[in-house]
């Protein structure tokens, strides 16, 4: 692959996700660790201005075209939450250290969600995604790309693919949650998936870009 797209992430199951999603274009995802880019802050109430300002951080300090997926969990009968803040859920409430690693703070914020909802029957809930593709970092026309996976809340977690709140998100129209999905087959209806098959169409149209070409504003 000839275009290199730095990641505003250092998440190595949302690398693999994404890097499928995107190789239809050619391009090859290196993430902001890989560079030595330190995160971002990312101070914003929704996801397109944390995903905004995790672009731009990546884009200026690797020099290059960045990507950044800010995501989420939106549950219904909690105004929203955990929203932004899914990724942090547990640590936010004091139930686990932010440094304890995150296969240990997933499974912490699925069962700090699970005690939030015990009392409620009402169980709607969706996942977010919205992708900012930006060509360096003070690009004025960021692309962004929004999509949405809708479900129910299991009471317990179910499967072992995915990763994050998938364990909980029961997909009505394959009978299974998230995490019981074959890769292969959530990586073609999850909510990254729509946001990241908007994101491409906009790269192709307003970026003019095709699988066989180099960034076109930058020198082969």
């Amino acid at each position: 692959m000839s275009k290199k797209l730095i990641l505003a992430s250092n998440n190595a199951k949302k690398l693999r996700e994404l890097q499928a999603l995107m190789t239809p274009l050619g391009v090859s995802l290196v993430t902001q660790g890989d560079l030595s880019i330190p995160e971002a802050e990312e101070p914003h109430i929704t996801f397109v201005e944390n995903a905004l300002a995790k672009a731009r951080h990546a884009a200026q300090l690797g020099h290059g075209p960045a990507l950044a997926d800010d995501s989420g969990l939106c549950v219904d009968a909690l105004g929203g939450a955990p929203g932004v803040h899914s990724a942090r859920y547990a640590v936010d409430a004091g139930q686990i250290k932010a440094d304890a690693g995150r296969e240990h703070i997933d499974p912490a914020n699925n069962a700090w969600l699970l005690s939030q909802m015990a009392a409620h029957t009402h169980r709607q809930a969706h996942f977010t995604c919205v992708l900012v593709a930006v060509r360096h970092a003070n690009d004025p026309e960021p692309l962004i790309a929004e999509g949405h996976w809708a479900g129910q809340l299991l009471r317990t977690p179910e499967g072992e693919h995915g990763f994050g709140y998938d364990p909980l998100l029961f997909i009505e129209s394959h009978g299974v949650s998230s995490a019981q999905l074959p890769p292969e087959v959530k990586n073609a209806i999850s909510h990254r998936a729509v946001a990241c098959a908007r994101l491409l169409e906009m790269m192709r149209t307003r970026w003019g870009i095709d699988a066989a070409a180099h960034w076109p504003w930058m020198p082969a």
